[in-house]
């Protein structure tokens, strides 16, 4: 409570500071840093509004306190000052929720569209089946929010699994949803091809990657190596007859992108370098990450690809999220694209985690 109030102080300060520099550099005519100084104004003033509804109700509850701790009062007053306390006391904490929420900086990635990567890992086709099934999931999901997907390659099994699969979605806020999916993904059920009915443990790769521009990152063209090949289908089988697919390689980092989904090589192009994009954008993230490591990252936001973040069994129902120790006996509905049940406490966690880091650091933005 005292490090909100000293923070909401804080913000006073900070806003008195920032109008009477806006004032000086009016009258000097700094145009520059009146712009710097307006913006920053703006970012503050929906943090001001929140801690003054904050140092309010604070202030509300000290004076109705201070009144049912007087002595000889009259039952009238008492009766009053107690319904006064039970209504601030069901606001207050969405009062004070609201100020938190407005303290911690905004993600600059949560506005951009993604890219998904599902790779099947442990599990050989089984581990490929339950890629499809996390395919479809991502797919229900999207639809649920109204988001647009896009396919951009697939490896198919024989069977109707995926050994890789990468989309992307659009939409509003995307990133803000779906960042808290990467990770490594464990089932344990019974395989259609198990006939002894064993349960068999197998696991699938989520990677959700920001999706970047030219101004994000920037490619030397001479640092690619582009081939163009037929397509493959499922076994091997052909099935272009022309050399539509690509393959690009980023010489410097190594990395490898092909696709050969569109009949088109230049879309396949495309597609491929929207992806290239995304994972070196994903490795420049990676390095601040790691020279800034923190429990949070460890515990819910970090996307690390080897961090077995959930673990979903058929036989029992139920999925369990284990950044949050969060067990649901509803895997028929999750799997059918209710993800907000796990999405919406890890958001809250986050929130949490984020907050008392930044109440730690001192002062805000």
């Amino acid at each position: 409570m005292s490090l909100l109030s000293d923070r909401a102080r804080e913000i006073e300060e900070r806003f008195a500071s920032n109008e009477a520099a806006l004032a000086a550099s009016s009258d000097a005519g700094d145009i520059d840093l009146m712009r710097k100084l307006s913006k920053d104004r703006s970012m503050l003033e929906p943090v001001l509004e929140a801690a003054r509804r904050y140092q309010s109700a604070l202030k509300e509850m000290e004076g109705v306190q201070e009144i049912l701790g007087q002595a000889n009062l009259d039952p009238e007053l008492r009766a009053m000052a107690l319904e006064d306390r039970k209504g601030l006391e069901a606001r207050f904490p969405d009062i004070e929720r609201d100020f938190k929420r407005k303290l911690l900086p905004p993600d600059p990635l949560d506005e951009r569209n993604v890219l998904v990567e599902i790779r099947a890992g442990t599990g050989g086709e089984e581990a490929a089946l339950f890629s499809a099934v996390l395919y479809k999931m991502y797919m229900k999901y999207a639809e649920r929010c109204g988001f647009r997907t896009e396919m951009i390659s697939s490896n198919r099994t024989e069977i109707g699994g995926y050994k890789e699969i990468v989309f992307s979605v659009e939409g509003e806020r995307v990133y803000s949803r779906l960042k808290y999916e990467g990770g490594v993904h464990r089932v344990q059920r019974v395989p259609k091809t198990e006939a002894s009915g064993r349960i068999h443990t197998s696991a699938s790769t989520v990677a959700v990657l920001p999706e970047a521009d030219e101004v994000d990152v920037q490619i030397d063209m001479n640092d690619l190596r582009v081939d163009v090949y037929r397509s493959q289908g499922p076994g091997g089988q052909s099935v272009n007859t022309t050399d539509s697919a690509v393959r690009i390689t980023h010489v410097p980092t190594g990395l490898v992108v092909t696709c050969q989904d569109e009949k088109s090589q230049l879309k396949n192009k495309n597609k491929a370098f929207r992806v290239l994009r995304a994972r070196l954008k994903e490795m420049q993230e990676e390095k601040v990450r790691s020279e800034q490591a923190s429990a949070r990252r460890s515990m819910v936001g970090s996307g690390d690809r080897s961090e077995r973040i959930r673990t979903y069994n058929f036989p029992q129902g139920r999925v369990t999220d284990h950044r949050i120790e969060l067990t649901l006996y509803a895997i028929d509905e999750i799997i059918e694209g209710d993800l907000d049940r796990l999405i919406e406490p890890l958001s809250l966690a986050d929130e949490q985690i984020r907050l008392e880091e930044q109440l730690e650091k001192g002062p805000v933005r």
